[in-house]
């Protein structure tokens, strides 16, 4: 998908005139919004916070649904008995079938269901951090007058993008940035104080 973006996008500027992407008036910059939150100093909370959720509440839940499914197993086994016997109706046996069957179901898809659920709690936990980081950005994109703008992974280098995850950072005076996010983009001046590079963080190499 990636290749098929940037071919597209390459094809468009090889039809301009001369291929100048400056004289045409068009600005381009490069941001993810995830990506940002994601650097916010606060997100590192977040992630604590997530991790005392899955290790507290999803894994009670999942110990609840292995417990509810061995009783309604054994429930059914003894009542089947019974109504072969004619000493329980047929009806009873079938709801707790049906009820061990959803819980059954539960188990199954368990990872994709505690996995979405992880989700939810990171994204209401964060979204404090979601309305900081895009009230900064729609500062800049209001000075700054975009034409177009990509994410990471969706470009290649050779075309003058702007680093806007710099830009939101210094308007969100924050002083670090991890450093894969420093340079990406094509302007070099971007690169300046007050923004750095996150201690620990390496420069991604292709």
């Amino acid at each position: 998908m990636k290749k098929i973006l940037f071919a597209v996008f390459g094809f468009c500027i090889w039809l301009l005139p001369n291929g100048n992407i400056e004289a045409q008036g068009l600005k381009i910059g490069v941001f993810d919004l995830d990506v940002m939150v994601q650097a916010m100093p606060g997100y590192r909370n977040v992630d604590s916070l997530v991790q005392i959720y899955e290790a507290d509440s999803l894994s009670i839940e999942y110990q609840y649904y292995q417990n509810e499914y061995h009783r309604l197993d054994s429930v059914y086994k003894a009542d089947s008995v019974l109504v072969a016997t004619a000493k329980k109706p047929k009806a009873l046996l079938d709801f707790t079938s049906e009820e061990r069957r959803k819980v059954a179901l539960n188990l199954v898809y368990w990872q994709q269901i505690s996995q979405n659920k992880s989700n939810a709690k990171r994204n209401q936990l964060a979204q404090p951090l979601y309305e900081v980081v895009v009230a900064a950005y729609k500062r800049v994109l209001a000075r700054k007058k975009y034409s177009l703008i990509m994410k990471p992974q969706t470009y290649e280098a050779g075309f003058p993008i702007d680093n806007i995850f710099i830009s939101v950072a210094k308007e969100l005076k924050l002083t670090e940035l991890p450093q894969d996010l420093l340079y990406l983009g094509d302007n070099p001046e971007a690169v300046k104080q007050p923004v750095k590079p996150t201690p620990g963080n390496k420069p991604k190499t292709n």
